[in-house]
């Protein structure tokens, strides 16, 4: 353990890297994220011929998608998961959430949800169980569906590519150092929202993916990682921060300083009410 560690109710990582404070009882709350709509391609007789598949759509945003592109019932693929052939590790207990590969699928006639999701599937663990991202897991004594998992978290939090690997690194210390993760991002798919409002009362739901009362990863991913997060899951660069906040676009600060942290906060807190009171002005 850490010590000297700031109490738990006074950390607050959130998504997109924004990190904000609770103090007595109130919640500053970073913006919003807009959720990517869906993507289809060219269309063929008025059917469309590819479906595209954004990094860090989460699986039930999958899900809406199929069922959309081959014109279904809402909810058809969802329920198509009980009778689907999915090459998924054990340690997903047949949950594809992490592994429905963000990546442009063919669409045919005889396309079903079943056979997409199986080849969302079968992409990921070419992508995953290859040597480099495998051997990259080990080196970090975990295994692959652990690195998938942080991945998920990196392409949820992270601002820009650039940041990634920080996040990623931010992730390893704190679990290093036994604090719990404390991530926004986390609460957010335990509410399943889209968009960000955290409340005081918000970090003490009763999940195992509120990483605020939970220590350690979450059970599963959140989201569907693409290979820079990947990437940066598995290779994140040395540094010590256990913070980071997004000051401004562009501007995100990492720090291992809770005192400096405080004080980027309290900038980045001042730019959203100089923005705030410019927007109502």
């Amino acid at each position: 353990m850490q010590k000297n560690t700031p109490p738990r109710s006074t950390i607050r990582l959130t998504r997109r890297g924004r990190i904000a404070l609770v103090a007595t009882g109130a919640v500053v709350v970073g913006t919003a994220v807009a959720v990517p709509l869906l993507t289809l391609g060219p269309e063929e007789d008025g059917r469309p011929t590819t479906l595209v598949i954004p990094e860090g759509w989460r699986a039930s945003q999958v899900y809406a998608a199929v069922d959309k592109a081959l014109a279904l019932p809402a909810g058809s693929t969802k329920k198509s998961l009980a009778k689907a052939v999915l090459k998924l590790p054990n340690d997903a207990e047949g949950n594809p959430e992490g592994y429905l590969f963000p990546a442009t699928y063919p669409l045919q006639e005889k396309t079903t949800p079943e056979k997409l999701l199986a080849l969302m599937v079968d992409t990921a663990n070419e992508k995953f169980n290859g040597a480099p991202i495998a051997a990259g897991a080990q080196r970090n004594a975990m295994n692959v569906y652990q690195a998938v998992t942080i991945a998920s978290i990196v392409q949820a939090e992270a601002a820009t590519r650039a940041d990634m690997g920080k996040v990623a690194r931010v992730v390893f210390n704190r679990l290093e150092r036994g604090m719990p993760l404390q991530m926004d991002s986390t609460i957010n798919y335990a509410l399943g929202r889209s968009t960000l409002r955290t409340t005081a009362n918000d970090t003490r739901i009763d999940s195992p993916y509120n990483s605020y009362q939970r220590m350690g990863l979450p059970p599963t991913p959140i989201d569907n990682p693409g290979e820079e997060a990947m990437r940066a899951a598995i290779n994140p660069p040395p540094g010590d921060w256990l913070y980071f906040v997004t000051v401004r676009p562009g501007d995100t600060r990492f720090t291992a300083d809770y005192g400096e942290h405080q004080r980027n906060v309290a900038e980045f807190n001042a730019q959203r009410k100089a923005a705030g009171a410019q927007a109502a002005g």
